[in-house]
């Protein structure tokens, strides 16, 4: 039984296997692509463009892990900001103030790890926004 595949999942069920496509939608500053998901979890890739920012953010229901696959991710979370290189990860706690940038000239790739009960796109309240969403 196969669990899942790069371009989709397939899972079996019964004698019928269902083929599920990832959920990508664009926004105004890049993309994310749904790569899996399941009770508590879910992850996505996340592509950033050039010289443009997530809003400054928060979620009540879950955490995220993000690593870097490739680009510079310069990182607002709580009180600190940190340069973030293919590679290095870090940890945004649930109920913190956070921000995702690419200060760089190269499209910004990195892995999102969501943890928590509750992991739908409505858990955000938006302090800053460039797009103004806020």
């Amino acid at each position: 039984m196969v669990q899942s595949a790069t371009v989709s999942s397939i899972k079996q069920e019964g004698d019928r296997l269902t083929i599920k496509a990832p959920i990508s939608d664009t926004r105004p500053w890049g993309t994310f692509t749904v790569l899996d998901e399941g009770p508590g979890y879910k992850i996505k890739r996340i592509e950033v463009n050039p010289g443009h920012r997530l809003s400054l953010q928060m979620h009540h229901h879950r955490s995220e892990h993000w690593i870097v696959v490739c680009g510079t991710a310069l990182v607002e979370c709580g009180e600190t900001k940190e340069l973030l290189t293919p590679n290095q990860s870090t940890y945004v706690p649930a109920c913190t103030n956070h921000r995702l940038e690419n200060p760089g000239v190269v499209p910004l790739v990195l892995i999102e790890v969501q943890n928590g009960e509750y992991l739908g796109e409505d858990d955000i309240i938006r302090f800053q926004d460039d797009y103004s969403r806020a």
